[in-house]
């Protein structure tokens, strides 16, 4: 991509590698630290004596907020400043970064209560959900203007992958920000400076967009996790027509491939939400040096993930209906595995093919749903699959770790069986 000139408009420039890595940082960063989060809150919430409810329920404000916010800031970037945004989004995630590395210091020294040290965390951390959702659809309405149309698909591809490399990145870098003085608190403090540097360096290097602003659109992405890899919803909402009627969940055609992926993407966000507690359990780590083995599970989970979606779909050519069938099943087997293991290995080898299958699931949903309409209702249906993403995030964060209180074992079991009943029930009910 050394430059993709986009033709038509008035003063419009080429899209230079330079420019292109800018914007990839931007969603980068974001991605890498919120995984990076994940992987030291339990030890964190461990540490300070919260349990473990309260620590899965902190993200749930920020996730509400992505959710509801993230298509009024796709809108916003077809009429403001698509780098003021961009901007906007990275500066929400400094502040929240900081302020939350703050918070979580004072209470990991004792400063303030555990209790007070988690509202402050929640308030502080939706922030990111308020404002960083902001990020992705300025990144790709700035792209989507810079390019030509028939290299923007690619193009936005390749933009919304960071998401996905960021889910390895984070968790492999969050146990080298471990250090003394900051401790557990280290890795916020380390990405609010990394997203500062990405900040400055957009300020300084990418070119103002003021003009042409109505040319290339933004899309809403969901909320972003372990779970959150490239799908190509947002990617299509970036590339279709922007004025189209609102599409219905409920529509016949859609569904019972949006109702599939909600039952898929339950499980998987209430599964890693509770991974890192589990792992401090059944391994009987203290909380403070548990992030290293937390890390290499989730790393695990993110590397199976991104081959299903990266390497092993693209060569098998399955059906979106194949994908979720096969996908619920292997997914139900790694769930079974991670739950019977009793070290390290096998919790990394279980979760990695319950990430395996959860990485045929979400791309088979969104096909199933895309291929179910027509082209002209492409942008309205990728609207629908954003949300389906994202409200995974706001109640089963919540209903897993409940699970995971009750009894160790249960959130593992409970969702392996319903990823089963959704084979099962999927077999009859997905037409592709």
């Amino acid at each position: 991509m050394a430059s993709i000139a986009r033709k038509g408009g008035v003063g419009s420039t080429a899209l230079t590698t330079v420019h292109f890595l800018l914007l990839y940082s931007a969603m980068l960063v974001a991605s890498s630290g919120n995984t990076a989060l994940q992987s030291v809150m339990p030890a964190i919430g461990r540490e300070i004596g919260i349990d473990d409810f309260y620590v899965a329920i902190a993200y749930t404000w920020s996730a509400v907020l992505w959710v509801l916010l993230a298509p009024f800031w796709a809108e916003m970037s077809d009429h403001h400043g698509r780098k003021t945004l961009t901007m906007m989004g990275v500066s929400g995630f400094i502040l929240s970064m900081t302020l939350c590395g703050i918070v979580l210091f004072a209470g990991l020294r004792g400063w303030i209560g555990g209790a007070l040290t988690f509202i402050l965390f929640g308030i502080f951390r939706a922030i990111y959900g308020g404002l960083g959702c902001a990020t992705p659809s300025a990144t790709q309405a700035y792209l989507a203007s810079k390019t030509r149309r028939s290299g923007r698909v690619a193009a936005l591809s390749a933009l919304s992958s960071s998401f996905g490399l960021g889910t390895i990145i984070g968790p492999a870098v969050a146990p080298l920000f471990v250090v003394p003085f900051v401790g557990l608190a280290g890795p916020l403090f380390a990405f609010a400076l990394i997203a500062a540097a990405v900040f400055a360096s957009i300020l300084l290097w990418l070119p103002n967009d003021k003009y042409g602003r109505r040319v290339g659109h933004g899309a809403a992405m969901s909320y972003p996790s372990l779970a959150s890899p490239p799908t190509g919803a947002s990617v299509t909402a970036a590339t279709a027509p922007r004025r189209q009627k609102r599409l219905s969940w409920k529509d016949p055609r859609v569904r019972p491939w949006i109702v599939a992926g909600v039952v898929a993407g339950h499980a998987q966000a209430a599964i890693l939400t509770c991974i890192g507690f589990f792992v401090i359990d059944r391994l009987h780590l203290p909380a403070s040096g548990s992030e290293g083995p937390i890390a290499i599970v989730m790393m695990a989970g993110a590397v199976a993930t991104l081959g299903a979606q990266w390497g092993l779909i693209p060569r098998l050519h399955l059906t979106p209906r194949t994908l979720i069938l096969w996908g619920a099943l292997i997914a139900a087997a790694g769930l079974i595995g991670t739950m019977l293991s009793t070290d390290l290995y096998g919790i990394t080898i279980g979760f990695g093919v319950a990430s395996l299958g959860f990485g045929f699931t979400r791309p088979g949903f969104t096909a199933g749903a895309s291929l179910a309409v027509p082209l002209a209702e492409q942008g309205a249906v990728a609207g629908v699959i954003t949300s389906a993403n994202g409200i995974s995030y706001v109640l089963a964060p919540g209903l897993g770790i409940g699970l995971y209180g009750w009894q160790h074992d249960s959130p593992f079991a409970v969702f392996a069986a319903l990823l089963v009943l959704l084979a099962i029930v999927g077999r009859r009910r997905l037409a592709l």
